[in-house]
């Protein structure tokens, strides 16, 4: 994969990750890792066989360096990645698991190299054999220069006939529901290719009382050709102009959830990139979201392409 054209890009911040085995105030071991909703969906792409890039800053770090390492060893190119020279620091995330599994996730990343983000980091590296463009509602919540630049390059995309793919990934901690829906909704425009939660979907519907259906079929009238909803354990659903199509989710023993929509979203584009049917499509981003909850990390545990099939197989094989 050295040395191809993306077939996709993806914008956004990738994190330095601290995991700690129990509460962070009693002290004890953290797990250093990299983590960043773009660079996830990067990973699980490269891992599946496809080209593709991540666009973004790191600080002049040590953390930043752990990030563009990690990225390049994933086969991810990285060639339009930024080093910060300004002092901006690698942004830092921090979690631990609680009772019941419920996982606190902190954010260190105010002035962070990625909030720095500009469209003159961005638009190069749409060039012709880029297919398409995978951006996230995160890094529009860092910063109004990183939302412009994440609009900027919607647009660019879409003068070029790049496929924009928009998750909303609203984080609760990085914004208001006001500044979401208001940076959100002329990114919903831009796109081709709409993933939500089911509680996401007030956030750019044009009406936040809509009910599901309604909220879907009025998105599908803004832009997007195909709106993707997803519903964690109870599967997901794809509308386009020609009907509905559901995916139940695949049954594993979940062990973490982290990384879960963004290995989804991996998987439903590598399969838009093969030419798939929506079932197909949906069916092969379960399977990938699948792989993510049963190990832990945010995508460490991402198949490859000969991986896909092992889900498929009973409980219990060896495989010798």
């Amino acid at each position: 994969m050295s040395g191809a054209v993306p077939q996709v890009v993806t914008v956004g911040e990738t994190m330095a990750a601290l995991r700690a085995d129990g509460p962070i105030r009693l002290g004890g071991t953290m797990r250093l890792s990299v983590a960043g909703a773009e660079s996830n969906v990067a990973i699980g792409l490269a891992r599946l066989g496809h080209p593709v890039g991540w666009v973004g800053r790191v600080g002049d770090d040590e953390f930043g360096a752990l990030v563009l390492r990690t990225l390049r060893a994933e086969q991810v190119d990285v060639g339009f990645a930024r080093v910060d020279r300004d002092g901006r620091p690698t942004g830092l995330l921090a979690s631990e698991t609680g009772a019941r599994d419920l996982v606190k996730v902190g954010y260190y990343r105010s002035g962070s190299a990625g909030s720095a983000l500009t469209a003159q980091d961005v638009l190069p590296a749409l060039t012709p054999g880029v297919r398409v463009l995978h951006l996230t509602g995160i890094t529009p919540a860092l910063s109004e220069e990183a939302a412009d630049a994440v609009l900027a390059a919607a647009v660019r995309a879409g003068d070029l006939g790049i496929t924009v793919c928009l998750d909303v990934n609203y984080r609760t901690r990085l914004w208001s529901v006001a500044e979401a829906r208001a940076r959100l909704r002329p990114l919903v425009r831009r796109a081709d290719v709409l993933v939500a939660s089911a509680d996401e979907l007030p956030l750019v519907a044009g009406a936040p009382a809509l009910d599901e259906p309604e909220a879907v079929a009025e998105l599908l009238t803004r832009g997007p050709g195909e709106v993707v909803v997803t519903r964690g354990a109870a599967g997901a659903t794809l509308t386009t102009a020609d009907g509905t199509v559901d995916q139940p989710a695949r049954r594993v023993p979940v062990v973490d959830v982290v990384g879960a929509g963004d290995a989804f979203v991996a998987g439903y584009l590598s399969g838009l990139l093969d030419g798939l049917a929506p079932p197909a499509r949906l069916h092969r981003a379960a399977t990938t979201a699948a792989f993510a909850v049963a190990t832990p990390g945010d995508w460490e545990g991402l198949p490859t392409r000969r991986d896909l099939h092992l889900l498929d197989a009973p409980a219990g094989t060896t495989l010798r």
